[in-house]
């Protein structure tokens, strides 16, 4: 049997190059061709919402042309403002290819980092790259990043680089500024402290608090209001009950009928997260530093009060831990792969979205609610498998008995 699967290895990575080809001519003709493929919201209020930045008005800027349901608001910090703003100084349709290409660039460089990161043998080359590349396009998290014009992917791509650099200064700054454009990097902190480099997680919040300074000092109106009225506010993220929404708070409020917010109910939930993740993180080889981005990261989705689909963009680095790391050999690892796998090139939620009158009601059948936790349950059943299968390939010394990618230099 093992030869067999070898043989139909060989015969995939062969076939790489063209199917990633393929991949990439059905994108674009989803692009062109749906309704939603090109729409770019999210850019749009990247851009459009950076154009305001020195008008003193920026957090008072919503896009409605395609969301009329629901005006964005632009919802990050000022110096993610300052970062896009040389952006809307180019004609939009050329942002909106360019940045296209770049994601799926940026994808690539994800699964590069990845294979890097694990033992992957057959699958740790260029033609394996475009093919984990290929896959990773259509699961939800990349279509909807796609279609929404997000920057999700980027961010972890420079999670993933500070994780593999050994530079304290160089992972600070990296986790830094990407909190800095976005708050839900910041996470990646903890993931310092459960590798104890102590010097990168202090760095991280040095450079995040030069973000902060550089927008008072550049715009400090805009950054006054976010900080101080705006920070924190779920609420003008979006609706938490939508099925879009797949953190732990999304989840139990579909099941409860509302919105649980964050008190007994989900703080129970939380805790049962967390001892899971720590029990998971615990089984964990030291130098297995993949799996313990991904269990950092995959907690941070679910602690976030909004985690909408195109988040999860994690789930590709993690396909790539469960078939190719330590763990890989274990049982139920691919059943595991093989879930996640279903549930994000199905999409789930997207299918589900079409049962849910409004994004703002959250009372719905129990089927659907529960049909709509699934990103929920299967990071709680990773983190319970992790820790229930980890120390078999752990040796005594908490070193991985199967070699592990090193930090470069």
């Amino acid at each position: 049997m093992s030869e067999v699967r070898r043989s139909a290895g060989r015969a995939l990575l062969a076939a790489a190059p063209a199917l990633f080809v393929i991949s990439l001519i059905l994108r674009v003709v989803w692009t062109v061709a749906t309704p939603n493929g090109s729409n770019w919201v999210d850019l749009h209020v990247y851009v459009d919402g950076s154009a305001r930045l020195f008008s003193g008005d920026l957090y008072d800027f919503t896009y409605s042309e395609e969301t009329p349901d629901f005006p964005l608001p632009f919802t990050y910090p000022p110096f993610a403002a300052l970062v896009f703003y040389p952006l809307h100084f180019l004609p939009f349709p050329v942002v909106g290819a360019a940045w296209m290409i770049a994601t799926i660039a940026a994808l690539y460089a994800v699964v590069r980092l990845a294979q890097g990161m694990v033992d992957s043998g057959l699958w740790s080359g260029r033609r394996a790259a475009l093919l984990w590349t290929t896959v990773g396009l259509w699961t939800e998290s990349m279509r909807t990043t796609l279609d929404y014009g997000q920057v999700n992917v980027f961010l972890v791509l420079l999670a993933m680089l500070a994780a593999r650099s050994s530079r304290w200064w160089l992972s600070g700054a990296l986790v830094g500024v990407a909190a800095g454009v976005k708050l839900t990097p910041a996470i990646t902190g903890l993931y310092f402290l459960a590798q104890r480099r102590w010097a990168a997680a202090a760095f991280s919040a040095v450079a995040f608090a030069g973000t902060v300074a550089i927008s008072f000092l550049l715009v400090g109106s805009a950054a006054t209001t976010y900080f101080t009225t705006l920070l924190g506010d779920a609420d003008r993220i979006g609706p938490v009950g939508s099925v879009w929404n797949q953190s732990l708070r999304g989840a139990l409020s579909r099941v409860a009928g509302q919105d649980v917010g964050q008190g007994p109910v989900w703080l129970v939930a939380a805790a049962v997260v967390l001892a899971a993740a720590f029990l998971a993180w615990r089984t964990l080889a030291r130098d297995d530093r993949l799996g313990t981005l991904v269990v950092v990261s995959f907690v941070g989705l679910m602690i976030s009060p909004i985690s909408w689909s195109h988040h999860w963009v994690w789930v590709v680095p993690m396909l790539i831990w469960l078939m190719h790391g330590p763990l890989s050999g274990a049982p139920g690892a691919r059943v595991l792969a093989g879930y996640w796998l279903v549930v994000t090139l199905i999409g789930v939620p997207w299918i589900l979205s079409f049962e849910q009158p409004s994004i703002w009601d959250i009372s719905r059948p129990w089927p659907l609610a529960l049909a709509g936790s699934v990103y929920a349950v299967g990071t709680l059943a990773l983190f319970v498998w992790i820790a229930v299968v980890g120390r078999r390939v752990t040796s005594p010394d908490g070193r991985s008995r199967l070699r592990a990618g090193r930090p470069s230099r």
